[in-house]
C-alpha cells in the first residue's frame, strides 16, 4: 500500500489576484475558481491574494501543500504583465522555494495574455455596442 500522495495530488493550481478592501471584488475571482475545480475535479487548485485579502499567496501555497501537492503552476489572474507580476510575485515564489524545497513552483504568464482570454474579452467588448 502506498503512503504517498497520488499523483492526480501530486500537482496543483494557485490562482494569483490582486486583492481589495472591498470583499465583493473577489467574487469574480471565487467563480474563476469554481469552474476550474469543475473543469479539472483531479486537480488541487487555490485561490491567492497579494494583498487587503485572505488568504495571501503562503497560505493558498500551504493548502495545496497540504493536499499533497509537490508541483504547483502559479497562475496569475491578471490582464499583463504588471509590476506585481514582474517584481512582486517573483519574490514571494523565492520565499516558497525556500521554504518547501521539495515543491517544484513555476510562474506561468498573465491569463490577460492568453489568446483564449484576448478573444473572449474582444467579443465580450464588441459586444458591448449596440
Amino acid at each position: 500500500m502506498s503512503t504517498g500522495a497520488s499523483p492526480a495530488a501530486a500537482r496543483g493550481l494557485l490562482l494569483f489576484a490582486h486583492g481589495a478592501r472591498d470583499a465583493a471584488w473577489a467574487a469574480p475571482f471565487e467563480a474563476v475558481l469554481a469552474r476550474v475545480r469543475a473543469q479539472r475535479p483531479e486537480l488541487q487548485v487555490a485561490l491567492g491574494f497579494l494583498e487587503l485579502m485572505q488568504p495571501d499567496l503562503a497560505a493558498a501555497a500551504t493548502q495545496l501543500l497540504q493536499s499533497g501537492c509537490r508541483q504547483v503552476d502559479v497562475v496569475p489572474l491578471f490582464l499583463s504583465t504588471s509590476g506585481h507580476v514582474r517584481r512582486d510575485l517573483p519574490q514571494l515564489l523565492q520565499r516558497l522555494h525556500r521554504e518547501h524545497p521539495g515543491t517544484r513552483w513555476t510562474l506561468r504568464d498573465p491569463i490577460g495574455e492568453h489568446p483564449d482570454v484576448i478573444e473572449a474579452i474582444a467579443r465580450a467588448a464588441a459586444a458591448s455596442a449596440p
